[in-house]
């Protein structure tokens, strides 16, 4: 029997909502620094975000290498329950690896009260999609699934359409991460969905980091027999929401009260590029994405919540110029970033 949301976050889930990736927090000697992940998850949850997810790629992948998974996973699940007062909060938690790793991930992240798995394919490259399918049924077993369609720059794979409309039709299946940063790609999901007899219980969420505002603009109208059906992205699930966070909040707020109008401002379209502009220094673009995880970590560091850059591969870091395009960005685009919101209460969340 598949696993299911309660009411209240699954109505969250889908009406659409911010939910950043949450970076690691590692200190000098690139161990857990427990006193900055908490004050992480504290400065999202003060941001207004509607989730969490953890253990996902910003997370990075080499936690469970490292014997910090189920360590950080409580940390964060700790930390949401203590600073979100009851209201409704999405607990999302990264599973991968082949069938007995990705049971045993979802399955601990269920016993420390996760509300859904964002099911990576990351290392499956050799699997049929029919096998994918199959495996994602297995883990809705355990917690209700976020399918996850990650680009192939940091490890995904190219799936068919064939794929997601099967996919689609999983009784587990909440959400789907649209994240290949390919707009043919991104189709294929949506037009896979709206054939889905599933469609209006399915959420779509932006992890396209390089056209987020575009995607949250856009009413998807497919063909589906002699009917036409309208979907829309309805949230994000973004390394690129793991900062300046206050703003993405009220980002999705403002998208979300022009629905229903047929014209978008002009500004907003112009705000889309400088969006992506800043997306291309702190992702690293210039360089096959080789900074992603250290570029999210230099705003956060430059903002005082973060000490240093340090991953858990010491050779994971900014590359060389990505830390004055990160600087070029935060000035020309300040107003898409939070720093006074974050100068006013940094204190409290590091306490």
């Amino acid at each position: 029997m598949t696993r299911v949301l309660d009411p209240a976050r699954a109505r969250l889930l889908r009406e659409g909502t911010v939910i950043p990736a949450h970076p690691l927090a590692l200190d000098a000697n690139r161990r857990l620094d427990e006193r900055r992940q908490r004050a992480l998850t504290r400065y999202y949850v003060a941001a207004g975000v509607g989730g969490i997810a953890i253990g996902v790629h910003t997370t990075q992948f080499a936690i469970r290498d490292v014997g910090l998974f189920e360590p950080v996973l409580r940390l964060a699940a700790d930390t949401a329950d203590e600073v979100t007062a009851g209201r409704p909060f999405l607990k999302v938690a990264g599973v991968c690896g082949e069938g007995e790793q990705a049971l045993a991930e979802a399955n601990l992240a269920a016993s420390l009260g996760y509300d859904a798995a964002l099911l990576s394919f990351r290392g499956l490259d050799d699997w049929s999609e029919e096998r994918l399918v199959a495996h994602a049924r297995d883990v809705a077993q355990v917690l209700p699934v976020i399918g996850f369609y990650l680009q192939p720059a940091v490890g995904g794979r190219r799936l068919s359409h064939a794929f997601w409309r099967s996919f689609a039709d999983l009784e587990g299946v909440v959400a789907i991460k649209i994240a290949p940063f390919d707009r043919y790609a991104t189709l294929d999901v949506v037009r896979a969905v709206c054939a889905s007899e599933r469609c209006d219980e399915l959420a779509l969420y932006t992890g396209n980091d390089d056209a987020i505002v575009t995607d949250l603009l856009t009413p998807y109208r497919v063909k589906v027999g002699d009917r036409i059906v309208e979907k829309r992205i309805v949230g994000g699930l973004l390394g690129q929401w793991a900062v300046w966070t206050r703003t993405a909040v009220a980002l999705l707020e403002e998208i979300r009260a022009l629905r229903g109008d047929d014209a978008v401002p002009v500004e907003l379209l112009t705000r889309a590029t400088r969006w992506t502009d800043a997306n291309a220094a702190v992702f690293d673009a210039a360089n096959q994405f080789h900074g992603v995880i250290a570029g999210v970590h230099e705003v956060l560091r430059r903002q005082g919540l973060l000490e240093g850059v340090w991953c858990l591969d010491p050779h994971e870091s900014l590359s060389p110029g990505q830390a004055e395009e990160i600087a070029r960005v935060a000035e020309e685009h300040a107003d898409l970033t939070d720093d006074l919101f974050v100068a006013e209460h940094l204190d409290a969340w590091l306490s």
